[in-house]
C-alpha cells in the first residue's frame, strides 16, 4: 500500500494555468501568448521555491503539445499530456542542472536539439535551478539559446536569477513568481483538507500557510505530514507548532508579560519550562523577536492591516492589544535590539543556555525601560525643585571662589543720619549698581569634579551602549582631561576589543560630549609604570584656580572700603592652604576606593565565566 501512496503535493499539482494558485499576473500573460500563438524561443522563471514555476513550466508545455493545442485548455488524456504528467522524457525533457552542470552536459542536450518531436509540435527542454550552470556550460548554450531551431523552446527556472549571466537573461523572456498570499494557500489548504477528509482546525491551516513563507508546496508538505494526527482527533495549532518546533503564542505571551513586568526571578521559570519542552536556545531567542515585532506592528498600524501584516488570528491581535500600552515604541525597539545581539552571541556560544538564561535576564532588567512620561515627571519635578533663574546671576556657579564685594552685611551698615528705611533702600541700590557692572568669569567647559574617579563616572555616564559601558567598568582611567582621554585594561583581548570595533567611537563621543568639543583624543592601552605620574600630572591640573577680577572696577564706596579691611579673604587663602594636604589625601583614597571597586568587579567576572587573567 505504501508503494501507491502519492505525496500530496505531487497528487494536487495543477494541471492547467485555471489550477495554478496565485501569479495571476502570469496566468494572464501566457493565456494570451497561447490565444495569439506568440509563442517565445526561451523563457525564464524567477522566484522562491513552491511558488509554482516547474508546474507552470510543464503546463505551459502541455497547452503547447496537446493533440488539441496550442490551448489552454490541454485535454490531458492524449499521449503528450500523458507523457508529460508522467514525467516520460520524450519530447519535453526536464534536467537538473545542479546534477548536470558541466559543459559536457550542455553539449550533450545540443546535440539532441536537432532531432525531431515525436509526438507533439514542440521538443521543450526544462532546465531546472539553471543559475547551477558553470560559465563555461552557459557560454555553449548561449548561441543555441539565440537563434533555436523552430520547432525547439527552452524554459530555464531558477530560485537566484542574479546568478545567471545577463547576456543569456537578455535572449529570455521573464516571469517572475511572487510569493502566494497566506489567504490563498490556507484557502487551497482547506481545499485539500476536506477531499482528503483530513480533521484540522482554521487556525493550524493559517499556522500551516504563515510557516511556508509563500511557498505552496512547503504548506501542502506540512498538511501531509499532519495529515496522519487528522485520523484519530482534530489538528491544532498548537500540533501545527510542535511539529514546526515552535514556542506556542500563549507561551511567548506568558514570557513577555514578565519581560515587561520587569520580573526576572518569573521570566526565568517560564523559560526553563520552554526549554525543557525541547525548544533550542536560538530557537527561542528568534520566536521572541518575532513575538516583539508583532507587538511592534500592532502598536503602529491600523487595526485593518494587524492580521495581514502579522499572520496572526483575532484573539492573538486581541492579546497584543491588550499588551501594546505596557510599553512604548522605543522600548520594543530596543527589546529587539537586545534580543538579536543575544542572537548572535548563542550562534558563536559553546554554551548556549547559558547565554539563554543571560539574554532573559538582562530584558527583564533593563533600566532603558523606563516610560518617556516617567522622564518627563522626573524632569518637571526636578525643575519644580529647581527652578532655572530668569535672569543672569551675578556670579557664575561654577566658580564658588569668586565673591561679589556685597554681602548681606550691607544691610548692617547704617548711617545716623538717616532714618533705617533709607538707608536699607540706598544699600540694596548700592548692592544692584555693583552687581550690574560686575562681569562674571566665563565659563569652562571642564565638567565639575576635581579627581579623576568623578570625571571617569561623568564619562561613563555618556556611554549609551550598556555592553560598551560594561566593559569599560573592568578598565582603569589613567589620565580624562580636555587634551586627551587615557584608559588602560589588563587584559589585552579586551584592549583590542575596545581599538578593533566601534566602542572606541563611542568613548571619543562620550568624551567630546562631556567636555563640550570635538575630536578628543583616545588612548586605550594597557597599563604601563608611568600611569601614576600623568594620573598626578592630570589631576593637578584640575584643582580649581582663583579667577581674576575684571581689570575696570567700579568706584570703591563705603561699604566696600569697610569689607576691605577685614582680614576675611587673608583667612579664606589660609584655610585653602591648610585644607590642600586633606584634599590629596581624599583623593588617594578615593583612587585607592576606585581601583578596590575595580578589582572585586573583576573578581565578580571571573568567578562568573570561571575565567583567568592571560598576560
Amino acid at each position: 500500500m505504501s508503494g501507491n501512496y502519492i505525496p500530496l503535493y505531487r497528487k494536487y499539482r495543477p494541471q492547467t494555468l485555471e489550477q495554478l494558485v496565485g501569479q495571476e499576473h502570469i496566468k494572464k500573460t501566457l493565456t494570451s501568448a497561447i490565444e495569439l500563438g506568440k509563442i517565445a524561443h526561451a523563457f525564464l522563471f524567477t522566484g522562491p521555491r513552491g511558488t509554482g514555476k516547474t508546474s507552470t513550466a510543464r503546463i505551459l508545455a502541455k497547452s503547447l503539445n496537446c493533440k488539441n493545442g496550442p490551448t489552454i485548455h490541454p485535454c490531458g488524456e492524449c499521449e503528450s499530456c500523458l507523457d508529460i504528467t508522467n514525467s516520460i522524457p520524450i519530447d519535453v525533457i526536464e534536467i537538473d542542472a545542479a546534477s548536470n552542470r558541466k559543459v559536457e552536459d550542455t553539449q550533450n542536450i545540443l546535440e539532441k536539439i536537432q532531432y525531431v518531436p515525436v509526438h507533439g509540435k514542440y521538443k521543450i527542454y526544462i532546465i531546472d535551478e539553471v543559475h547551477m550552470l558553470t560559465n563555461h556550460a552557459f557560454n555553449a548554450l548561449l548561441k543555441t539559446l539565440e537563434e533555436p531551431p523552430e520547432n525547439v523552446i527552452f524554459i530555464l527556472a531558477t530560485t537566484e536569477v542574479h546568478k545567471v549571466l545577463d547576456t543569456i537573461k537578455s535572449r529570455c523572456q521573464r516571469f517572475d513568481f511572487r510569493r502566494i498570499t497566506t489567504d490563498d494557500i490556507v484557502k487551497h489548504l482547506r481545499y485539500i483538507s476536506d477531499q482528503e477528509k483530513i480533521n484540522i482546525t482554521d487556525d493550524a491551516l493559517f499556522t500551516i500557510a504563515k510557516n511556508s513563507a509563500g511557498g505552496m508546496r512547503d504548506s501542502i508538505s506540512l498538511l501531509d505530514q499532519l495529515s496522519i494526527l487528522g485520523m484519530s482527533k482534530e489538528i491544532t495549532s498548537d500540533d501545527v507548532n510542535t511539529i514546526l518546533g515552535r514556542i506556542s503564542f500563549d507561551s511567548l505571551n506568558r514570557l513577555s508579560e514578565k519581560i515587561i513586568a520587569s520580573s526576572p526571578n518569573e521570566a526565568i521559570e517560564i523559560l526553563n519550562d520552554i526549554y525543557n519542552a525541547g525548544n533550542e536556545p536560538l530557537q527561542i531567542l528568534t520566536n521572541l523577536s518575532e513575538y516583539f515585532k508583532n507587538l511592534l506592528i500592532v502598536k503602529n498600524c491600523r487595526k485593518e492591516l494587524l492580521i495581514e501584516l502579522t499572520g496572526l488570528n483575532e484573539p492573538q491581535i486581541e492579546a497584543l492589544v491588550k499588551q501594546k500600552d505596557s510599553l512604548e515604541t522605543h522600548q520594543i525597539v530596543f527589546l529587539l535590539e537586545r534580543i538579536t545581539y543575544y542572537i548572535k552571541e548563542v550562534k558563536l556560544a559553546s554554551n548556549q543556555h547559558l547565554w539563554l538564561e543571560v539574554s532573559l535576564i538582562d530584558l527583564a532588567n533593563m533600566n532603558e525601560n523606563s516610560s518617556l512620561l516617567d522622564l518627563q515627571n522626573r524632569i518637571k519635578a526636578l525643575e519644580e525643585e529647581n527652578p532655572l533663574p530668569t535672569k543672569r546671576p551675578a556670579i557664575s556657579a561654577t566658580h564658588p571662589a569668586v565673591q561679589p564685594p556685597v554681602q548681606p552685611k550691607q544691610e548692617t551698615v547704617t548711617d545716623n543720619t538717616a532714618p533705617d528705611i533709607n538707608t536699607s533702600t540706598a544699600a540694596k541700590e548700592q548692592q544692584q549698581e555693583i552687581q550690574e557692572e560686575f562681569t562674571p568669569p566665563p565659563i569652562s567647559k571642564k565638567p565639575d569634579g576635581n579627581d579623576i574617579n568623578t570625571l571617569w563616572q561623568s564619562l561613563l555616564m555618556n556611554i549609551k551602549s550598556p555592553s560598551t559601558k560594561a566593559l569599560l567598568n573592568l578598565a582603569t582611567p589613567v589620565k580624562i582631561t580636555a587634551e586627551g582621554v587615557i584608559i588602560t585594561f589588563k587584559n589585552e583581548k579586551l584592549v583590542s576589543q575596545i581599538n578593533d570595533t566601534n566602542k572606541k567611537q563611542m568613548i571619543i563621543d562620550a568624551a567630546n560630549t562631556m567636555f563640550n568639543q570635538t575630536g578628543t583624543n583616545v588612548l586605550v592601552r594597557m597599563p604601563q609604570g608611568a600611569d601614576k605620574e600623568i594620573t598626578a600630572q592630570s589631576e593637578s591640573k584640575k584643582k580649581p584656580e582663583p579667577v581674576e577680577p575684571p581689570k575696570t572696577e567700579p568706584k570703591p564706596t563705603k561699604i566696600e572700603e569697610q569689607l576691605a579691611e577685614e582680614p576675611l579673604i587673608q583667612e579664606n587663602k589660609q584655610s585653602q592652604d591648610s585644607f590642600q594636604p586633606e584634599e590629596s589625601v581624599t583623593q588617594q583614597e578615593a583612587s585607592k576606593k576606585q581601583e578596590r571597586i575595580e578589582t572585586d568587579q573583576e573578581k565578580m567576572v571571573l568567578d562568573l565565566f570561571d575565567g583567568k587573567y592571560i598576560e
